[in-house]
């Protein structure tokens, strides 16, 4: 046997007249709390700077631009990268940096085999990982 609505024809299309409505402003609602985070797009390297600490030891200053969100989105962290692929050092990024654009973190230490002579720094975020701008340097003395 059909189940039948209790409704009436004005009750079910003043129900329908309002469903629409709250559907719009739900989407409306989910796009701008979730633009900004959408937004923020993935982190780039927008400068690098390397000096030569010792005998193919090197310090890299890298200036990392991302519109970090907080916590759910922010660049964390940065590498230096050998022509083939090699990780030479990471530098992990403790925390957002909202307030704070670009910024500049150094990372000391990284030892470059001899043969060589450039590298490329990327940065990655929490949420896009890898693909933002990246950089090739030549590294000094080589």
């Amino acid at each position: 046997m059909p189940v039948r609505s209790l409704r009436s024809g004005k009750e079910r299309l003043a129900m329908r007249t309002l469903a629409l409505p709250l559907a719009a402003l739900a989407l409306a609602f989910g796009l701008v709390v979730g633009l900004p985070w959408a937004m923020a797009g993935e982190a780039d390297v927008v400068d690098v700077s390397v000096s030569e600490q010792s005998d193919g030891v090197f310090r890299f200053d890298v200036t990392v631009a991302h519109a970090d969100t907080g916590w759910e989105h922010y660049a964390d962290r940065w590498e230096v990268v050998a022509p083939d692929g090699t990780i030479l050092g990471t530098r992990t990024l403790l925390h957002p940096h909202e307030n704070e654009q670009p910024f500049t973190r150094s990372l000391s230490g990284v030892v470059v085999p001899p043969d060589i002579d450039t590298v490329t720094v990327r940065a990655h975020d929490s949420v896009h990982g890898l693909g933002g701008a990246e950089m090739t340097v030549t590294l000094p003395n080589r």
